[in-house]
């Protein structure tokens, strides 16, 4: 027979202000640790959602970035006339010979610079990437200085409004249109003619960074791999877009994961201690209803998985306060460098189930060590003394 369970809840009732505390306590750890591994998975999927399992990308061999990488036009030409390229109605092609560059303009907020990134692509790029919809204006027309920009970009960075120019490169951008790539890591870009942003940063013309292409079907990307791979003429590397932007965001989010886990032991060592003195004092408040709970039959181990469960119950709360505290963070839009790129990058944080069990699970812990050394304690009183009041 077990000790009930309402002995515990009227005890958790009878030190309401002793509770609050490690209550409180743990809310504030479970409400960190949520916080920080939101900001990952936030990061993560809007990193993630930029690509679609029908694009390839295709980067100089060995290349981890399109940073590090550079394609001649011979071997995107190469590449592009593969049967496993997608065609439009014209029989064209659909691929995007892109490169990418880094310019220092103004945030709204403090009128202090940031990293923009700024994506020189092909007319294709639209049909390509067809999550990305143009929302205002028209999209940029080839051979001029017209660009293209991004949601969040317009939201974040000063001047970035439709029919102003921007001034980068050395020299003017017509702002022609806002586009809306469904909260990806494109939303904080900027887009324009690659062959006009390689004039513009005195490049060579037929030097790309990058070519993303549209796959007759996502099961033609391993073909693709091994047609490219036997081809003397190319030194290149092809991946799945998706695989290639999860592969972007294991750094910072194994940065932030580890950061948070750190930040949360820390604080948790500190709940512990607020658990114990709170499991402590109802031990010492309660000698004699434990011995005479020992008295009447109950068992040492019966009287320590009920302190336990106490402690878990209080644990439990704190963790479940906790989340409801920072639930609300769930969508809220905040940016940071993507140290791959070394732009900013503006992305939503994601409060998702498994990161709530986890904050749930992580206040148990914080329970089951709050309440495993009191229980042990209740459970060797001496009955006899503690039945005389001693």
């Amino acid at each position: 027979m077990a000790i009930p369970l309402i002995y515990n809840v009227r005890s958790i009732q009878g030190r309401f202000s002793s509770t609050l505390v490690a209550l409180f306590s743990i809310a504030g750890v479970v409400a960190v640790l949520i916080a920080m591994l939101a900001m990952a998975s936030g990061f993560k999927k809007t990193l993630v959602a930029s690509g679609s399992a029908h694009n390839a990308i295709i980067l100089r061999g060995g290349a981890t970035s399109e940073m590090e990488s550079s394609l001649e036009l011979e071997q995107i030409k190469i590449i592009g006339d593969d049967p496993r390229i997608a065609r439009d109605s014209a029989g064209r092609p659909l691929y995007s010979a892109e490169v990418v560059v880094i310019a220092a303009l103004p945030l709204r907020s403090s009128g202090t610079d940031a990293n923009v990134q700024i994506r020189g692509v092909s007319q294709d790029a639209l049909a390509i990437r067809d999550t990305v919809k143009l929302l205002k204006g028209r999209f940029f027309t080839p051979g001029l200085a017209e660009i293209v920009i991004g949601k969040h970009a317009q939201e974040t960075y000063s001047g970035f409004d439709l029919g102003k120019n921007i001034h980068f490169g050395g020299r003017d951008w017509s702002i022609v249109g806002v586009f809306d790539a469904g909260g990806s890591a494109f939303d904080s870009e900027s887009w324009c003619d690659a062959n006009v942003l390689n004039q513009a940063y005195k490049r060579p013309e037929n030097l790309f960074q990058s070519m993303t292409a549209r796959l007759t079907a996502p099961a033609a990307l391993q073909d693709l791999k091994n047609a490219v791979s036997t081809d003397p003429r190319l030194t290149v590397g092809v991946k799945s877009e998706i695989a290639y932007y999860e592969e972007q965001s294991v750094m910072i989010t194994t940065l932030i994961n580890v950061l948070g886990f750190l930040v949360a032991g820390v604080m948790g060592i500190g709940a512990i201690f607020g658990a114990l003195n709170t499991m402590y004092a109802a031990v010492s408040s309660r000698y004699r209803e434990i011995a005479t709970l020992r008295a009447i039959g109950f068992r040492g181990s019966q009287v320590v998985l009920s302190f336990m469960l106490e402690s878990l119950i209080i644990a439990f709360l704190g963790g479940l306060l906790g989340a409801l505290i920072i639930l609300p963070i769930n969508g809220y839009t905040a940016s940071t460098i993507n140290w791959q790129t070394f732009s900013h990058m503006s992305f939503a944080f994601a409060v998702t189930p498994d990161i709530l069990i986890q904050g749930l699970l992580f206040s148990l812990i914080l329970g089951f060590f709050g309440g495993f050394f009191p229980a042990l304690r209740a459970a060797r009183r001496p009955i006899a003394p503690a039945l005389r009041g001693l």
